[in-house]
């Protein structure tokens, strides 16, 4: 049990007072998700400021027994009360050290609430009615507050780069369970991540390029709730850090993930949450949110906002559409998916990432019908779309010989030129932004959404 005379020190006040202990109340603004230390103990930080020290703020190292007895912050911007902390410097860094033996802590709601019911606090804590003032007036002050840092120290996606970490601040869309031991999150921040080298080609049914990173395709309802322009970012986490993250990832909240690894799986980008990631606050009035989202609301104003950012000044002129085509606007494969009615037509931008059958002589039955399966990627999404018939003799331009049909192949998966055709066909490859013709129909009335495919049509590769 704690004495009812102690007070609280500020945290400017705090800085000063190295190997004391000291009582401190602040607003919890960044912090690291739960961890095991190399022994017994389990341990995490987070960082507070309060009006005294509002932008360099302090870190506060916990360690506990277990996970459960951390502190585990609802939402950045909550209030914690820390008593009997010990005050510590490393390295000219001044931090407070939580210890399991004597000190407690207790958490708030942030400028949201007027209750003064903590919603988890240590066993050694004791509240006092004075400290509801205290509570109060911080909640006044974060009315006001602007956690201000500099723009330098965070990435959009479209800046991201394979094995890199980055600061990432970003709006979380979704999570979903992928399988037994990972949990995914949805991230956006309405840019494109950048187009990355394919190293494989597909050969047999068994090696096929994936469409999305989790094991199913999310449905077409969730999908419908994300944006169509911008890539929908993947995070990955290991499952067992469930119950002490995704209490503190709020759907439609904006974050910032500081130490965020960047890594891509078949030429689908995504992110890796470990536990020396940290989350840090960014309330939705914030400078930096509201200047994402005017970028954002600018891109979508334009008449080529739709278009890949990677595709710009315009795309290659590798292929043609017909003529009754060429103004209609350009739409993202995220557009195509989520389009209100099961058979329309499309126009695209994307990349052909993927063919199947891969050789140029499968191109054709051996009856003479073109019969192929392309694999298109934009920023927003992977789909597989057919070529059949009289759209094959469109696309390349009647019956080519084999050795012209790979050529165009080749052009159109940005196969390196090579005299050796295995080493091209091994080599990464980087597949041009083409204009595409889609148009989607079903295969069965009854069940249209889900038998829905993609054809590509009025649409020739060109020399």
């Amino acid at each position: 049990m704690e004495r009812d005379d102690y007070v609280f020190m500020k945290i400017r006040d705090a800085t000063t007072a190295i190997n004391q202990k000291v009582n401190l109340i602040g607003v919890v603004v960044e912090f690291g998700f739960p961890k095991k230390t190399s022994g017994t103990d389990c341990f995490c930080k987070l960082k507070i400021v309060d009006e005294s020290h509002p932008k360099a703020g302090i870190w506060v190292n916990v360690f506990a027994p277990t996970m459960e007895m951390l502190p585990h912050v609802g939402l950045a911007g909550d209030i914690i009360q820390l008593s009997r902390v010990m005050m510590k410097t490393f390295k000219q860094e001044i931090y407070a050290v939580f210890n399991k033996k004597f000190s407690s802590f207790a958490l708030y709601k942030g400028k949201d609430d007027e209750d003064f019911v903590p919603y988890q606090y240590s066993s050694r804590f004791c509240q006092r009615e004075q400290d509801k003032e205290f509570i109060a007036g911080l909640r006044r002050w974060l009315v006001d507050f602007k956690f201000e840092e500099g723009s330098d120290n965070f990435s959009f996606l479209r800046e991201i780069k394979e094995g890199a970490r980055v600061n990432l601040a970003c709006k979380i869309l979704h999570t979903s369970e992928i399988n037994k031991d990972e949990l995914m999150l949805y991230v956006w921040d309405g840019t494109d991540t950048p187009p990355a080298s394919i190293h494989k080609k597909e050969e047999e049914r068994d090696n096929q390029l994936a469409l999305q990173l989790e094991p199913f395709p999310l449905s077409r309802s969730i999908l419908c709730m994300f944006p169509t322009v911008g890539t929908v970012f993947r995070v990955v986490l290991d499952k067992a850090m469930e119950k002490y993250v995704l209490h503190s990832l709020k759907i439609g909240e904006w974050v910032k993930l500081l130490d965020l690894r960047c890594e891509v799986n078949a030429g689908l980008w995504f992110g890796v949450l470990k536990s020396d990631t940290k989350l840090q606050y960014i309330p939705k009035e914030d400078d930096l949110i509201l200047s994402l989202e005017s970028k954002y609301n600018e891109r979508l104003s334009l008449q080529w906002g739709r278009l890949p950012y990677w595709c710009f000044p315009w795309h290659s002129r590798l292929t043609d559409v017909d003529a009754d085509a060429d103004h209609a606007p350009f739409l993202t494969l995220m557009d195509v998916l989520t389009y209100s009615e099961v058979t329309a037509k499309f126009k695209c931008v994307a990349r052909v990432v993927a063919s199947f059958p891969w050789r140029a002589e499968d191109f054709r039955s051996p009856s003479g019908i073109y019969r192929i399966r392309f694999t298109l990627e934009d920023p927003t999404a992977r789909i597989h779309a057919y070529v059949y018939g009289e759209d094959g003799e469109r696309l390349f331009d009647g019956y080519p010989s084999v050795d012209d049909l790979r050529k165009k192949r080749d052009k159109l998966l940005g196969l390196a030129g090579s005299n050796n055709q295995q080493e091209s066909e091994n080599a990464p490859r980087n597949p041009p932004w083409v204009q595409i013709c889609l148009k989607s129909y079903y295969l069965d009335k009854q069940k249209p959404w889900e038998t829905r495919n993609y054809r590509i049509f009025g649409t020739q590769i060109v020399s």
